[in-house]
């Protein structure tokens, strides 16, 4: 879906379909998948086809799946094709493949990849813009024209859906689960991704299960949080994924360490903050621009204002002018009048002596 040229808040976005397409009645279902084909992708996306479907085929069909056996060792190859199948077997369905080469055996759903894939392309065209907020509006907005498509053929979906089996009682596992150890570093690596955690889970070995698109994390059977998932890049390097509420308490002790951060492009978390570093460096001595961008990270991290303060250091660079940080400070401190005035009227000990008087009494009585 690349050369679509879709965009989350500006960046764009490496993805693929996950389409899964019933022979007779067109019922389609797809799912966004950000990683190439992978277990995990498939079945995440054949389990939430299964279940909007409300039924079970007697047979699932692939292509080869040739791209997810790429570059994997005999082992792991046999592990993949085991737990596929082992995924069937749970919906009580047959896997069969078509063999490599021969797409032309899949031609139920081959043809319509390209049907779906070019009314993807007009409902952008109609929008007038490829960028979407986040990851959620841009899911949103392929399942409703998917569920225009479908509502094309219900008398045919219905005819079908009769004959499909029951699902099972529960969804089998769509993720991967990996134990990891948060290093000094106040993160962990996973798949050449490095991933921040808050500081206090230093030393700790954590849970992570990993789906195409995010990790969650525990402790124990307890969830902690839940993090987007990174990839390394296609020429191998390394990645990471930051989170700047994870270590804005370590860089308030060290603000130097900023400058020469691995991670530093990363840590920001909109560009006005990077941009407003830029323009730091640029016009004051190095510890002090460090100084005045961790104490924006701090402010953004204390009173909740990201976004607001991302928009008043647009206002102030556009402008050439450097961020005021007591100016911000009290923009965004809180409000005197907002926070209510308790009185608390205090007893006077007179009156628990009454109530001691008063429990004697009663005992007496």
């Amino acid at each position: 879906m690349a050369d679509l040229g879709v965009t989350i808040a500006g960046l764009r976005l490496d993805h693929r379909l996950y389409h899964f397409r019933l022979a007779y009645s067109g019922f389609e279902h797809a799912h966004v998948v950000l990683g190439g084909e992978s277990f995990v992708a498939l079945a995440e996306g054949l389990q939430n086809a299964l279940w909007s479907l409300g039924g079970v085929p007697r047979e699932h069909r692939t292509d080869s799946l040739s791209a997810a056996f790429r570059n994997l060792d005999a082992a792991a190859q046999e592990d993949l094709t085991r737990r596929y199948e082992a995924l069937c077997a749970h919906y009580g369905m047959t896997p069969t493949r078509n063999n490599t080469g021969l797409a032309h055996e899949n031609g139920s759903v081959e043809g319509p990849h390209g049907h779906l894939k070019r009314a993807i392309a007009d409902a952008l065209l109609l929008r007038t813009s490829t960028d979407f907020p986040d990851l959620t509006t841009y899911r949103t907005f392929v399942d409703e024209l998917v569920g225009r498509r479908n509502a094309r053929q219900t008398k045919r979906i219905d005819s079908e859906r009769a004959v499909l089996a029951r699902l099972p009682e529960r969804r089998s596992c769509d993720y991967e689960q990996v134990s990891v150890r948060v290093s000094s570093a106040g993160g962990f690596r996973l798949r050449k991704v490095f991933y921040t955690v808050p500081s206090r889970l230093i030393g700790h070995t954590l849970r992570v299960r990993l789906y195409d698109d995010r990790l969650d994390v525990f402790v124990g059977g307890s969830h902690l949080f839940t993090l987007p998932r990174g990839r390394a890049h296609p020429d191998g390097r390394h990645d990471q994924v930051v989170d700047y509420h994870h270590v804005i308490h370590a860089l308030r002790r060290k603000p130097m360490a900023l400058l020469n951060l691995v991670y530093r492009d990363r840590l920001f978390p909109r560009a006005p903050y990077r941009h407003a570093f830029e323009a730091l460096r640029a016009s004051l001595p190095e510890r002090q621009a460090c100084r005045i961008a961790v104490d924006l990270l701090a402010l953004a991290h204390d009173r909740g204002c990201e976004a607001e303060l991302a928009e008043c250091l647009a206002v102030e660079l556009a402008a050439k002018r450097l961020p005021d940080l007591a100016a911000l400070r009290a923009r965004f401190a809180p409000d005197p009048a907002a926070i209510p005035h308790v009185n608390v009227a205090l007893g006077s000990l007179a009156s628990y002596e009454s109530l001691l008087d008063a429990a004697t009494t009663g005992e007496a009585a």
